[in-house]
């Protein structure tokens, strides 16, 4: 809805279109044109596939907003978090980003305008015990986001990572106190910063963090 309300119109993805219904009803009601796209980003069939849909029914995306990640469940010692974790892992939160970014910056490129926003994360610069395949994917992110960044700025074409500390979200598991927690909302307000900044200025690296794990959010 953030990015809505600067007159932008909006592809939404989820891993099936019943995901997004109530978010594309909520945006069409206020006049904001929707394309829903499903794919499974662990498929990179699906990925491309998706890619192809989308591109096939617009000139062009203007902004790229890749906030699409899973977590395994923590664990001790990364010898026990199984092959196929990692695998997946890597297939969502690195290929899939990866694949996205082939399909939908060179049009950027060519129009000489363009934003690509990545969301990282705090664990993209730090570790953990138990974070080996989280944070191994997310420096990954780190990384390519600027040498991504210094490649594509002088078509036009901004990239900028968001780094959120916790966030309330499915990625933690049942029954963890999250009343202290970042909303999405906070993110995507980030989001919006970032990418309607004035057209010389580059916001590369935001990190957002709640304000402490001892103050739970005004309201809970």
């Amino acid at each position: 809805m953030g990015l809505a309300s600067y007159g932008c119109n909006v592809v939404l993805h989820s891993r099936d279109t019943r995901g997004t219904d109530s978010l594309a009803a909520d945006l069409r009601a206020t006049g904001v044109q929707v394309i829903q796209v499903a794919a499974e980003l662990s498929d990179i069939a699906q990925v491309d596939a998706m890619l192809a849909q989308v591109l096939g029914h617009t000139p062009g995306i203007d902004i790229v907003y890749n906030n699409a990640a899973i977590m395994t469940p923590y664990r001790s010692d990364w010898q026990y978090i199984p092959v196929e974790d990692f695998e997946r892992s890597f297939a969502v939160n690195v290929i899939a980003l990866i694949h996205i970014c082939h399909g939908l910056i060179p049009g950027m490129v060519a129009r000489g305008r363009g934003h690509v926003c990545i969301i990282g994360s705090t664990a993209g610069r730090n570790t953990f015990v138990g974070g080996t395949c989280y944070t191994g994917t997310k420096h990954f992110v780190m990384g390519f986001a600027e040498s991504l960044m210094l490649e594509v700025r002088d078509a036009g074409v901004g990239v900028s990572v968001i780094t959120p500390g916790s966030v309330a979200t499915e990625l933690f598991p049942a029954g963890t106190n999250t009343t202290w927690m970042l909303e999405p909302d906070n993110v995507a307000a980030a989001v919006a910063f970032a990418v309607t900044t004035p057209q010389h200025m580059l916001v590369h690296r935001l990190e957002v963090r709640p304000l402490s794990p001892k103050r739970p959010r005004s309201g809970t």
